[in-house]
Protein backbone atom coordinates (compact mmCIF):
# COMPACT_ATOMS: atom_id res chain seq x y z
CA UNK A 1 0.00 0.00 0.00
CA UNK A 2 1.42 3.39 -0.83
CA UNK A 3 1.78 6.35 1.30
CA UNK A 4 -0.83 9.04 1.23
CA UNK A 5 1.31 12.01 0.21
CA UNK A 6 1.94 15.00 2.48
CA UNK A 7 -0.48 17.63 2.46
CA UNK A 8 0.56 20.99 0.55
CA UNK A 9 2.24 22.74 3.22
CA UNK A 10 -0.06 25.58 4.80
CA UNK A 11 1.78 28.14 7.51
CA UNK A 12 0.70 27.30 10.94
CA UNK A 13 -0.41 30.64 11.42
CA UNK A 14 -3.30 30.54 8.77
CA UNK A 15 -4.27 27.17 10.30
CA UNK A 16 -4.17 28.58 14.13
CA UNK A 17 -6.62 31.88 12.88
CA UNK A 18 -8.83 29.11 10.97
CA UNK A 19 -8.68 26.93 14.35
CA UNK A 20 -9.70 30.01 16.66
CA UNK A 21 -12.63 31.13 14.24
CA UNK A 22 -14.24 27.88 14.61
CA UNK A 23 -13.50 27.22 18.43
CA UNK A 24 -15.37 30.58 18.89
CA UNK A 25 -18.04 29.87 16.40
CA UNK A 26 -18.22 26.21 18.54
CA UNK A 27 -18.21 27.93 21.90
CA UNK A 28 -20.90 30.95 20.40
CA UNK A 29 -23.37 27.77 19.39
CA UNK A 30 -23.20 26.30 23.14
CA UNK A 31 -23.82 30.26 24.52
CA UNK A 32 -27.00 30.52 22.19
CA UNK A 33 -28.19 26.66 23.30
CA UNK A 34 -27.76 27.53 27.25
CA UNK A 35 -29.57 31.08 26.86
CA UNK A 36 -32.08 28.92 25.36
CA UNK A 37 -32.45 27.00 28.33
CA UNK A 38 -32.81 29.73 30.64
CA UNK A 39 -35.68 31.76 27.89
CA UNK A 40 -37.75 28.41 27.88
CA UNK A 41 -37.60 28.06 31.81
CA UNK A 42 -37.47 31.78 32.93
CA UNK A 43 -38.18 34.34 30.49
CA UNK A 44 -34.53 35.37 30.90
CA UNK A 45 -30.76 34.86 29.82
CA UNK A 46 -29.26 32.87 32.35
CA UNK A 47 -27.66 35.06 35.38
CA UNK A 48 -24.51 32.54 35.01
CA UNK A 49 -24.47 32.65 31.59
CA UNK A 50 -21.09 35.06 31.45
CA UNK A 51 -19.54 33.10 33.49
CA UNK A 52 -20.30 29.69 32.00
CA UNK A 53 -19.59 31.21 28.80
CA UNK A 54 -16.03 32.51 30.23
CA UNK A 55 -15.36 29.23 31.66
CA UNK A 56 -15.96 27.63 28.56
CA UNK A 57 -14.20 30.01 26.24
CA UNK A 58 -11.07 29.96 29.06
CA UNK A 59 -10.65 26.44 29.21
CA UNK A 60 -11.13 25.72 25.46
CA UNK A 61 -8.85 29.30 24.62
CA UNK A 62 -6.52 27.46 26.97
CA UNK A 63 -6.35 24.08 25.21
CA UNK A 64 -5.82 25.87 22.03
CA UNK A 65 -2.44 27.49 23.05
CA UNK A 66 -1.05 24.43 24.24
CA UNK A 67 -2.07 22.81 21.04
CA UNK A 68 -0.45 25.98 19.08
CA UNK A 69 2.43 25.76 20.75
CA UNK A 70 3.10 22.02 20.96
CA UNK A 71 1.17 20.46 18.41
CA UNK A 72 1.02 23.28 15.80
CA UNK A 73 0.16 20.91 12.31
CA UNK A 74 -2.72 18.79 14.44
CA UNK A 75 -5.94 18.70 12.45
CA UNK A 76 -7.50 21.66 13.29
CA UNK A 77 -11.04 20.29 13.60
CA UNK A 78 -10.89 18.17 16.46
CA UNK A 79 -10.69 20.67 19.03
CA UNK A 80 -13.31 22.40 17.82
CA UNK A 81 -15.65 19.48 17.81
CA UNK A 82 -14.88 17.95 21.24
CA UNK A 83 -15.55 21.75 22.30
CA UNK A 84 -19.09 21.68 20.49
CA UNK A 85 -19.58 17.97 22.02
CA UNK A 86 -18.79 18.98 26.05
CA UNK A 87 -20.22 22.34 25.72
CA UNK A 88 -23.87 20.95 24.53
CA UNK A 89 -23.07 18.30 27.09
CA UNK A 90 -22.81 20.85 30.19
CA UNK A 91 -26.21 22.53 28.22
CA UNK A 92 -27.89 19.60 28.64
CA UNK A 93 -26.75 19.04 32.48
CA UNK A 94 -27.24 22.63 33.24
CA UNK A 95 -31.03 21.68 31.92
CA UNK A 96 -31.76 19.07 34.23
CA UNK A 97 -30.06 20.27 37.27
CA UNK A 98 -33.36 22.89 37.01
CA UNK A 99 -35.62 20.22 37.44
CA UNK A 100 -33.46 19.27 40.84
CA UNK A 101 -34.48 15.78 40.47
CA UNK A 102 -31.23 14.08 39.55
CA UNK A 103 -28.15 15.95 41.10
CA UNK A 104 -27.11 17.04 38.75
CA UNK A 105 -24.81 20.27 38.52
CA UNK A 106 -23.19 22.03 35.58
CA UNK A 107 -20.74 23.83 37.70
CA UNK A 108 -18.76 20.42 38.57
CA UNK A 109 -19.03 19.38 35.21
CA UNK A 110 -17.43 22.52 34.03
CA UNK A 111 -14.81 21.81 37.02
CA UNK A 112 -14.15 18.22 35.43
CA UNK A 113 -13.98 20.01 32.33
CA UNK A 114 -11.32 22.01 33.52
CA UNK A 115 -9.29 19.13 34.54
CA UNK A 116 -9.83 17.24 31.47
CA UNK A 117 -8.04 20.24 29.84
CA UNK A 118 -5.12 20.10 32.08
CA UNK A 119 -5.12 16.58 31.72
CA UNK A 120 -5.00 17.23 27.56
CA UNK A 121 -2.62 20.24 28.21
CA UNK A 122 -0.24 17.97 29.85
CA UNK A 123 -0.18 14.85 27.71
CA UNK A 124 0.51 17.37 24.49
CA UNK A 125 3.31 18.89 26.71
CA UNK A 126 5.19 15.35 27.95
CA UNK A 127 4.53 12.93 25.17
CA UNK A 128 6.40 14.74 22.57
CA UNK A 129 6.63 11.39 20.43
CA UNK A 130 3.92 8.98 20.85
CA UNK A 131 6.03 6.41 19.26
CA UNK A 132 7.55 6.10 22.93
CA UNK A 133 4.44 4.27 24.01
CA UNK A 134 5.51 1.34 21.83
CA UNK A 135 8.37 0.53 24.19
CA UNK A 136 5.28 0.54 27.00
CA UNK A 137 3.53 -2.06 25.52
CA UNK A 138 3.22 -4.48 28.10
CA UNK A 139 3.49 -2.49 30.78
CA UNK A 140 0.60 -0.77 29.74
CA UNK A 141 -1.23 -4.21 29.68
CA UNK A 142 -0.35 -4.79 33.16
CA UNK A 143 -1.42 -1.38 34.06
CA UNK A 144 -4.79 -1.72 32.05
CA UNK A 145 -5.48 -5.11 34.04
CA UNK A 146 -4.84 -3.93 37.30
CA UNK A 147 -7.15 -0.95 36.26
CA UNK A 148 -10.09 -3.33 35.34
CA UNK A 149 -9.52 -5.47 38.74
CA UNK A 150 -9.19 -3.34 41.03
CA UNK A 151 -13.40 -2.68 41.65
CA UNK A 152 -13.21 -6.06 42.87
CA UNK A 153 -10.45 -5.22 45.43
CA UNK A 154 -12.05 -4.88 49.03
CA UNK A 155 -12.26 -1.86 51.05
CA UNK A 156 -11.76 0.62 47.54
CA UNK A 157 -14.20 -1.36 45.35
CA UNK A 158 -17.73 -0.05 45.14
CA UNK A 159 -21.02 -1.58 44.15
CA UNK A 160 -23.14 1.07 42.60
CA UNK A 161 -27.00 0.63 40.96
CA UNK A 162 -25.60 -3.21 40.92
CA UNK A 163 -22.35 -2.77 39.27
CA UNK A 164 -19.24 -3.07 40.71
CA UNK A 165 -17.22 -0.93 38.49
CA UNK A 166 -16.10 1.62 40.87
CA UNK A 167 -13.78 2.59 43.29
CA UNK A 168 -13.12 4.98 46.38
CA UNK A 169 -10.46 7.27 47.00
CA UNK A 170 -11.20 9.47 50.04
CA UNK A 171 -14.45 11.21 48.91
CA UNK A 172 -14.13 10.62 45.49
CA UNK A 173 -15.47 7.83 43.10
CA UNK A 174 -13.39 6.64 40.26
CA UNK A 175 -14.64 4.42 36.94
CA UNK A 176 -11.13 2.61 36.44
CA UNK A 177 -12.12 1.13 33.36
CA UNK A 178 -12.54 4.10 31.70
CA UNK A 179 -8.30 4.75 31.69
CA UNK A 180 -8.19 1.16 31.69
CA UNK A 181 -9.21 0.91 28.02
CA UNK A 182 -6.55 3.31 26.68
CA UNK A 183 -3.74 1.24 28.86
CA UNK A 184 -5.50 -1.66 26.72
CA UNK A 185 -5.22 -0.20 23.40
CA UNK A 186 -1.70 0.73 23.50
CA UNK A 187 -0.99 -2.84 24.09
CA UNK A 188 -3.56 -4.25 21.92
CA UNK A 189 -1.44 -1.78 19.25
CA UNK A 190 2.32 -2.56 20.80
CA UNK A 191 1.33 -6.50 20.73
CA UNK A 192 -0.56 -6.53 17.14
CA UNK A 193 2.25 -4.30 15.60
CA UNK A 194 4.79 -7.17 16.74
CA UNK A 195 2.87 -10.30 16.02
CA UNK A 196 0.82 -9.66 12.87
CA UNK A 197 2.55 -11.15 10.24
CA UNK A 198 2.25 -14.18 12.59
CA UNK A 199 -1.24 -13.34 13.25
CA UNK A 200 -2.39 -12.51 9.17
CA UNK A 201 -1.27 -16.21 7.94
CA UNK A 202 -3.50 -18.35 6.87
CA UNK A 203 -4.92 -22.01 7.65
CA UNK A 204 -7.17 -23.86 6.54
CA UNK A 205 -9.84 -22.40 3.95
CA UNK A 206 -13.97 -23.14 4.87
CA UNK A 207 -15.60 -22.11 1.98
CA UNK A 208 -14.72 -18.72 0.96
CA UNK A 209 -12.49 -17.94 4.33
CA UNK A 210 -8.98 -18.49 4.80
CA UNK A 211 -9.41 -19.28 8.89
CA UNK A 212 -6.26 -18.74 11.01
CA UNK A 213 -3.53 -21.35 11.78
CA UNK A 214 -4.98 -23.05 15.35
CA UNK A 215 -1.94 -22.22 17.36
CA UNK A 216 -3.04 -18.04 16.89
CA UNK A 217 -5.84 -18.18 18.90
CA UNK A 218 -4.37 -17.75 21.78
CA UNK A 219 -4.96 -14.10 21.92
CA UNK A 220 -8.08 -13.50 20.97
CA UNK A 221 -9.18 -16.52 23.40
CA UNK A 222 -7.39 -14.39 26.22
CA UNK A 223 -8.59 -11.20 25.18
CA UNK A 224 -12.52 -12.98 24.93
CA UNK A 225 -11.89 -14.41 28.81
CA UNK A 226 -11.18 -11.41 30.00
CA UNK A 227 -14.34 -9.75 28.69
CA UNK A 228 -16.58 -12.66 30.09
CA UNK A 229 -14.81 -11.99 33.56
CA UNK A 230 -15.60 -8.22 33.54
CA UNK A 231 -19.02 -9.62 32.33
CA UNK A 232 -19.31 -12.17 35.19
CA UNK A 233 -17.82 -10.19 38.22
CA UNK A 234 -18.14 -6.82 37.48
CA UNK A 235 -21.72 -7.08 36.14
CA UNK A 236 -20.60 -4.62 33.42
CA UNK A 237 -21.86 -5.48 29.63
CA UNK A 238 -20.60 -2.03 28.60
CA UNK A 239 -16.81 -2.77 29.43
CA UNK A 240 -17.03 -5.93 28.47
CA UNK A 241 -18.47 -5.09 24.85
CA UNK A 242 -16.16 -2.43 24.69
CA UNK A 243 -12.93 -3.76 24.78
CA UNK A 244 -13.83 -7.28 22.97
CA UNK A 245 -14.90 -5.07 19.98
CA UNK A 246 -11.90 -3.07 19.96
CA UNK A 247 -9.65 -5.64 20.14
CA UNK A 248 -11.03 -7.64 17.03
CA UNK A 249 -11.49 -4.51 15.46
CA UNK A 250 -7.59 -3.71 15.93
CA UNK A 251 -6.60 -7.10 14.93
CA UNK A 252 -8.63 -6.54 11.74
CA UNK A 253 -6.95 -3.59 10.62
CA UNK A 254 -3.56 -5.71 11.57
CA UNK A 255 -3.82 -8.36 9.66
CA UNK A 256 -6.87 -7.75 7.20
CA UNK A 257 -8.14 -11.00 8.12
CA UNK A 258 -12.38 -11.35 7.56
CA UNK A 259 -11.85 -14.52 9.14
CA UNK A 260 -10.96 -13.10 12.87
CA UNK A 261 -14.12 -10.79 12.97
CA UNK A 262 -16.23 -13.72 12.81
CA UNK A 263 -14.46 -15.62 15.22
CA UNK A 264 -14.99 -12.77 17.47
CA UNK A 265 -18.24 -12.39 16.95
CA UNK A 266 -19.40 -15.95 17.15
CA UNK A 267 -16.87 -16.15 20.42
CA UNK A 268 -18.55 -12.99 22.01
CA UNK A 269 -22.52 -14.02 20.87
CA UNK A 270 -21.62 -17.48 22.48
CA UNK A 271 -20.50 -16.37 25.72
CA UNK A 272 -22.87 -13.97 26.13
CA UNK A 273 -25.78 -16.73 25.71
CA UNK A 274 -23.72 -18.93 28.08
CA UNK A 275 -23.79 -16.23 30.82
CA UNK A 276 -26.97 -15.27 30.30
CA UNK A 277 -27.88 -18.95 30.85
CA UNK A 278 -25.63 -19.50 33.92
CA UNK A 279 -25.66 -15.65 35.94
CA UNK A 280 -29.31 -14.14 36.23
CA UNK A 281 -27.80 -11.13 36.12
CA UNK A 282 -27.19 -11.45 32.47
CA UNK A 283 -30.34 -13.01 31.72
CA UNK A 284 -32.30 -10.20 33.44
CA UNK A 285 -30.71 -7.34 31.11
CA UNK A 286 -31.59 -9.88 28.07
CA UNK A 287 -35.19 -10.32 29.26
CA UNK A 288 -35.56 -6.44 29.52
CA UNK A 289 -34.18 -6.07 25.93
CA UNK A 290 -36.71 -8.64 24.74
CA UNK A 291 -39.64 -7.79 26.31
CA UNK A 292 -39.08 -4.17 27.81
CA UNK A 293 -42.69 -3.44 27.11
CA UNK A 294 -43.69 -5.98 29.49
CA UNK A 295 -45.76 -4.55 32.85
CA UNK A 296 -43.49 -6.73 35.26
CA UNK A 297 -40.45 -5.48 33.61
CA UNK A 298 -40.93 -2.05 34.00
CA UNK A 299 -41.94 -2.07 37.55
CA UNK A 300 -39.12 -4.47 38.56
CA UNK A 301 -35.84 -2.86 40.06
CA UNK A 302 -33.32 -2.27 37.26
CA UNK A 303 -36.15 -3.25 34.99
CA UNK A 304 -37.37 -1.70 31.56
CA UNK A 305 -38.49 1.69 33.00
CA UNK A 306 -36.02 4.09 31.87
CA UNK A 307 -35.58 2.08 28.82
CA UNK A 308 -39.15 2.40 27.96
CA UNK A 309 -39.26 6.54 29.45
CA UNK A 310 -36.44 7.13 27.34
CA UNK A 311 -38.02 5.74 24.33
CA UNK A 312 -41.22 7.82 25.26
CA UNK A 313 -39.34 10.93 25.53
CA UNK A 314 -37.45 10.70 22.19
CA UNK A 315 -41.02 10.10 20.80
CA UNK A 316 -42.33 13.12 22.21
CA UNK A 317 -39.50 15.23 20.71
CA UNK A 318 -40.51 13.56 16.98
CA UNK A 319 -38.40 15.25 14.49
CA UNK A 320 -37.95 19.15 15.75
CA UNK A 321 -38.12 18.66 19.67
CA UNK A 322 -40.24 20.28 22.15
CA UNK A 323 -37.13 22.70 22.46
CA UNK A 324 -34.53 23.63 25.28
CA UNK A 325 -35.61 23.43 28.21
CA UNK A 326 -39.34 22.66 27.19
CA UNK A 327 -39.39 18.90 27.46
CA UNK A 328 -39.79 16.40 30.62
CA UNK A 329 -36.50 14.72 31.18
CA UNK A 330 -37.43 14.31 34.93
CA UNK A 331 -39.20 11.38 33.58
CA UNK A 332 -36.42 9.38 32.61
CA UNK A 333 -34.13 7.74 35.51
CA UNK A 334 -30.38 8.52 34.99
CA UNK A 335 -30.84 11.41 32.79
CA UNK A 336 -27.93 13.03 33.65
CA UNK A 337 -25.66 9.85 33.07
CA UNK A 338 -26.46 6.43 30.63
CA UNK A 339 -29.65 8.28 29.35
CA UNK A 340 -28.78 12.05 28.61
CA UNK A 341 -29.23 10.85 24.78
CA UNK A 342 -32.99 10.18 24.68
CA UNK A 343 -33.20 13.28 26.91
CA UNK A 344 -31.29 15.29 24.17
CA UNK A 345 -33.56 13.60 21.78
CA UNK A 346 -36.87 14.85 23.45
CA UNK A 347 -35.37 18.80 23.36
CA UNK A 348 -33.29 18.76 20.02
CA UNK A 349 -35.35 15.80 18.13
CA UNK A 350 -34.59 13.55 15.08
CA UNK A 351 -32.96 16.31 13.64
CA UNK A 352 -30.92 16.95 16.75
CA UNK A 353 -29.48 13.81 17.77
CA UNK A 354 -29.09 13.50 13.82
CA UNK A 355 -26.69 16.60 13.56
CA UNK A 356 -24.63 15.22 17.35
CA UNK A 357 -24.32 12.04 15.75
CA UNK A 358 -22.88 13.55 12.75
CA UNK A 359 -20.49 15.96 14.60
CA UNK A 360 -19.69 12.78 16.80
CA UNK A 361 -18.74 10.88 12.82
CA UNK A 362 -16.73 13.94 12.04
CA UNK A 363 -15.00 13.21 15.16
CA UNK A 364 -14.36 9.66 14.17
CA UNK A 365 -13.40 10.53 10.89
CA UNK A 366 -10.28 13.24 11.34
CA UNK A 367 -9.13 10.07 13.57
CA UNK A 368 -9.40 7.40 11.11
CA UNK A 369 -7.94 10.27 8.48
CA UNK A 370 -5.15 10.60 11.05
CA UNK A 371 -4.76 7.21 10.93
CA UNK A 372 -4.37 6.76 7.10
CA UNK A 373 -2.11 9.91 6.87
CA UNK A 374 0.48 8.44 9.55
CA UNK A 375 3.58 7.06 8.25
CA UNK A 376 4.72 3.96 10.68
CA UNK A 377 2.67 1.32 11.28
CA UNK A 378 1.87 1.69 15.56
CA UNK A 379 1.06 5.44 14.53
CA UNK A 380 -1.41 4.00 12.07
CA UNK A 381 -2.58 1.08 14.77
CA UNK A 382 -2.94 3.13 17.51
CA UNK A 383 -4.89 6.25 15.81
CA UNK A 384 -7.31 3.32 14.03
CA UNK A 385 -8.05 1.80 17.46
CA UNK A 386 -8.64 5.11 19.22
CA UNK A 387 -11.04 6.21 16.31
CA UNK A 388 -12.65 2.90 17.11
CA UNK A 389 -13.07 2.77 20.47
CA UNK A 390 -14.87 6.17 20.34
CA UNK A 391 -17.28 5.68 17.70
CA UNK A 392 -18.16 1.96 19.06
CA UNK A 393 -18.87 3.69 22.22
CA UNK A 394 -21.26 6.20 20.96
CA UNK A 395 -23.17 3.14 19.20
CA UNK A 396 -23.25 1.04 22.38
CA UNK A 397 -24.91 3.75 24.27
CA UNK A 398 -26.89 5.05 21.29
CA UNK A 399 -28.02 1.21 20.42
CA UNK A 400 -28.68 0.54 24.16
CA UNK A 401 -30.99 3.17 24.86
CA UNK A 402 -32.94 2.58 21.42
CA UNK A 403 -33.11 -1.00 22.15
CA UNK A 404 -30.87 -2.15 19.26
CA UNK A 405 -28.91 -3.67 21.30
CA UNK A 406 -29.26 -4.67 25.05
CA UNK A 407 -28.08 -2.16 27.73
CA UNK A 408 -24.61 -1.33 28.76
CA UNK A 409 -24.25 1.27 31.48
CA UNK A 410 -22.06 3.16 29.22
CA UNK A 411 -22.27 7.07 28.72
CA UNK A 412 -22.26 9.33 26.34
CA UNK A 413 -18.20 10.86 25.67
CA UNK A 414 -18.04 14.17 26.75
CA UNK A 415 -22.15 14.63 27.20
CA UNK A 416 -22.77 12.29 30.13
CA UNK A 417 -22.06 13.67 33.77
CA UNK A 418 -19.41 12.65 35.87
CA UNK A 419 -15.23 12.91 35.73
CA UNK A 420 -13.82 9.72 35.02
CA UNK A 421 -15.08 8.76 31.20
CA UNK A 422 -14.47 12.88 30.66
CA UNK A 423 -11.02 13.00 31.89
CA UNK A 424 -10.12 9.73 29.60
CA UNK A 425 -11.78 11.05 26.30
CA UNK A 426 -9.74 13.99 27.00
CA UNK A 427 -6.85 12.07 27.04
CA UNK A 428 -8.02 10.33 24.11
CA UNK A 429 -8.35 13.56 22.31
CA UNK A 430 -4.46 14.50 23.52
CA UNK A 431 -3.22 11.19 21.74
CA UNK A 432 -5.34 11.86 18.61
CA UNK A 433 -3.84 14.91 18.34
CA UNK A 434 -0.58 14.21 19.09
CA UNK A 435 -0.47 11.65 16.23
CA UNK A 436 -2.13 14.00 13.62
CA UNK A 437 0.40 16.34 14.60
CA UNK A 438 3.14 13.89 13.89
CA UNK A 439 1.24 12.49 10.44
CA UNK A 440 0.13 16.12 8.87
CA UNK A 441 3.92 17.65 9.45
CA UNK A 442 5.58 18.33 6.48
CA UNK A 443 9.46 17.32 6.19
CA UNK A 444 11.94 19.93 7.09
CA UNK A 445 12.69 20.87 4.05
CA UNK A 446 9.26 21.53 3.00
CA UNK A 447 9.00 23.54 6.02
CA UNK A 448 12.12 25.96 5.13
CA UNK A 449 11.53 26.56 1.65
CA UNK A 450 7.99 28.19 2.64
CA UNK A 451 10.01 30.06 5.08
CA UNK A 452 12.56 31.67 2.78
CA UNK A 453 9.22 31.74 -0.13
CA UNK A 454 7.76 33.97 2.98
CA UNK A 455 11.20 35.79 3.37
CA UNK A 456 11.47 37.07 -0.83
CA UNK A 457 7.89 37.55 -1.00
CA UNK A 458 8.30 40.60 1.99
Amino acid sequence: MSTPSVEPVLMPAKRRVAQLAMLAFAVAIVMAAYANVGLAIDKQVPAGMLTYGLGLGGLMLAAYLVLAKFAPWADPLILPLVTLINGLGLVMIYRLEQVKAFGASATTQLLWTAVGVVMFSVTLIVLRDHRALQRLTYTAGAAGLLLLISPLLPIIGEDINGARIWIKLGGFTLQPAEFAKLALIIFFTGYLVAKRDVLALAGRRLLFIDLPRARDLGPILIVWGLSLGVLVMQKDLGSSLLIFGTFIAMLYIATQRTSWVLIGILLFVGGAILAGMVFSHVHDRFEVYLNPEDPELYTKPGGSEQLMQGLFSMATGGILGTGLGQGNPERIPLAISDFIFPATGEELGLTGLMALLMVYALLVERGLRTSIAARDPFSKLLAGGLSFILAWQVFIIVGGVTNLIPLTGLVTPFMSQGGSALLANWILIALLVRMSDAARKPPPQAIQDEGMTQVFQR
